[in-house]
C-alpha cells in the first residue's frame, strides 16, 4: 500500500523513514532554510525508487540557476522517469524534465495544472512559484497561490508558506495592504520563514517605508538568518533602506558583513552582492577593493550564457572591478545564449543582453548610449525574471546616464516619473535636484 504526506497525497516508492526524511526537505524548501538536499539524500538512500524525492532533489538544482545545476537535475530527472509513479507524480516529472531542459514556462504550466487539481500539492506550489519568480510572471505570482488557497487551513502543516507566497504575490501585484497582512501572518506562524519576511520587506521598499522597513528587519534577525539559505537577500533587504536613506556607511559594513563577509560563490548571493555595490557605484560611492573578489567569483559564469539575471549581475562585477576582459567574454557568451531553444534565450535576446550592453556602456562613460540601450527595456524588464525591487536598477541606472549625460528632458522626466511613484523617497527627491541642477547650469 502506497505511503502518503502529511496532507494525504501518495508517495510512490516510499517507505516510513524515506517519507520523514522527504517530509523534512519539503519543510526546508518552505522556509528556505536547513539542508533540503541533504533530506533528499537521505530518503531516496532508504527508497531508491521514491520518485518525488528524485524529483524535489531535482527541483532544488534546477532552480539555482547555478551553471552545472541544470545537468545535476537531468540526471535526476532520467533516475525518476522509469520509477512507477502516479498521474500526478508522472506530471512532476515531467516538469522537472523540462525545467532542467532550460524550458522554464513549460514547467511552470504543467506544475500550475498539478496544482488546479491537486492545491495541496506543496510542492508544485512552492517550485512553480519559484519559477514565476524566476521568469518574472508577475500575475502568476499571485494566481497560482490565490487559487490554491481556498483549500488550505490554517492547521495544516506548510500553511505558513503558502500564506507567505501568497504575500510576495500580492506585493508584486502592487496590492501592499493585503500583502503586509498575509507576510505578517505567516512569519507569525513561522518566524523562520525568509521568504514572508522578505515579501513584507517589498511592500515597505516599495512604499519608500525605510525606518519602518529597518525596524522590520531588525527586530528579529536570527529568526529568519539563522540556517536559511535566504539571508543573504533577506540582508540586502535591510541594506536596501539604509541606501535610499544615503547611510552609505551602514550599507558598507553590511556588505563586509552579513551579505558578502563570506565571499560566497553562489549565484542567488553574488547578484545580492553585485546589486548593493552597483548602486553604490551609481552614487560615485568608492568601494575600494570590494570588487575585485566578488567579480573573481562571477568569472565563472561569464561564459555560461544559462540565466540572463545573472549574466547582468555578474557584468556589474566586472565593471566595477576593471576586468573588461570578462565583460567581453560575458556578452559573446550572451551572442550564443541567444541561439539556443531554451527559454534563457529570449530572457537574454529581449532584456539581457541590452542591460548588460548598457551597464557596460555606462562603465566606459558613454552615458548616452547607455540610455540608448537600457530605455527601451523598462517596460519588458520583467521578462528576465526577479522582482520589482532587484529589477529596480535598471531605472537607477538610466536615470543616472541620463542626468551624466546632460539630457535635459531625458532626465527631467525619469527623476520627476520616479518622485511621483516614490514622494517619500531621499533617493528620488535627489534625482530630481540634480535633473534640476542640469536645467540651471544650462
Amino acid at each position: 500500500m502506497a505511503l502518503h504526506d502529511r496532507l494525504g497525497l501518495a508517495l510512490s516508492g516510499a517507505t516510513a523513514g524515506s517519507v520523514d526524511a522527504y517530509e523534512r526537505a519539503v519543510s526546508g524548501f518552505q522556509r528556505f532554510g536547513g539542508d533540503p538536499i541533504g533530506s533528499a539524500d537521505v530518503a531516496i538512500a532508504g527508497a531508491p525508487g521514491f520518485v518525488m524525492a528524485h524529483v524535489l532533489k531535482g527541483y532544488l538544482y534546477a532552480l539555482s540557476t547555478e551553471p552545472k545545476a541544470a545537468a545535476v537535475a537531468r540526471d535526476l530527472y532520467a533516475l525518476a522517469e522509469p520509477l512507477p509513479a502516479t498521474a500526478r507524480e508522472k506530471a512532476h516529472v515531467k516538469a522537472l524534465g523540462e525545467l532542467a531542459s532550460g524550458n522554464w514556462h513549460r514547467a511552470g504550466a504543467i506544475l500550475r495544472t498539478i496544482s488546479e487539481e491537486h492545491p495541496l500539492d506543496t510542492l508544485a506550489l512552492q517550485a512553480g512559484h519559484q519559477i514565476d519568480y524566476f521568469t518574472g510572471n508577475t500575475a502568476s505570482l499571485r494566481g497560482r497561490i490565490a487559487a490554491a488557497l481556498p483549500a488550505w487551513e490554517r492547521t495544516m502543516p506548510g500553511y505558513h508558506s503558502t500564506l507567505g507566497m501568497h504575500a510576495f504575490g500580492l506585493e508584486e501585484n502592487g496590492d501592499y495592504a493585503a500583502a503586509e497582512a498575509a507576510g505578517r501572518q505567516a512569519v507569525a506562524l513561522e518566524p523562520r520563514n525568509g521568504w514572508a519576511q522578505h515579501a513584507v520587506a517589498h511592500v515597505m521598499e516599495m512604499q519608500s517605508r525605510q525606518r519602518e522597513g529597518i525596524g522590520w528587519m531588525r527586530a528579529n534577525p536570527d529568526a529568519w538568518s539563522r540556517d536559511s539559505f535566504l539571508q543573504v537577500h533577506n540582508w540586502w533587504h535591510l541594506s536596501l533602506f539604509h541606501y535610499d536613506l544615503g547611510e552609505t556607511d551602514e550599507v558598507l559594513a553590511l556588505y563586509d558583513g552579513p551579505i558578502y563577509g563570506a565571499r560566497s560563490t553562489m549565484a542567488l548571493n553574488m547578484v545580492d552582492a553585485s546589486a548593493i555595490l552597483w548602486r553604490l557605484f551609481l552614487g560615485g560611492v568608492d568601494a575600494g577593493e570590494r570588487w575585485a573578489p566578488l567579480a573573481q567569483n562571477w568569472l565563472p559564469f561569464a561564459s555560461a550564457g544559462n540565466y540572463a539575471f545573472n549574466d547582468v549581475h555578474a557584468m556589474m562585477a566586472f565593471i566595477g572591478a576593471g576586468r573588461w576582459d570578462a565583460a567581453q567574454t560575458l556578452m559573446e557568451a550572451q551572442q550564443e545564449a541567444m541561439k539556443a531553444g531554451d527559454d534563457n534565450a529570449a530572457f537574454t535576446r529581449d532584456v539581457g543582453q541590452p542591460v548588460a550592453r548598457g551597464l557596460y556602456e555606462f562603465g566606459h562613460g558613454n552615458y548616452a548610449e547607455s540610455v540608448r540601450l537600457l530605455e527601451p527595456v523598462r517596460a519588458i524588464a520583467s521578462r528576465f525574471g526577479g522582482s520589482h525591487a532587484q529589477r529596480d536598477v535598471i531605472d537607477l541606472t538610466l536615470i543616472e546616464a541620463a542626468i551624466r549625460s546632460g539630457d535635459l528632458g531625458k532626465a527631467a522626466s525619469l527623476a520627476a516619473g520616479r518622485l511621483a511613484a516614490r514622494p517619500a523617497s531621499p533617493l528620488a527627491r535627489l534625482f530630481s535636484e540634480r535633473a534640476q541642477a542640469i536645467s540651471i547650469k544650462e
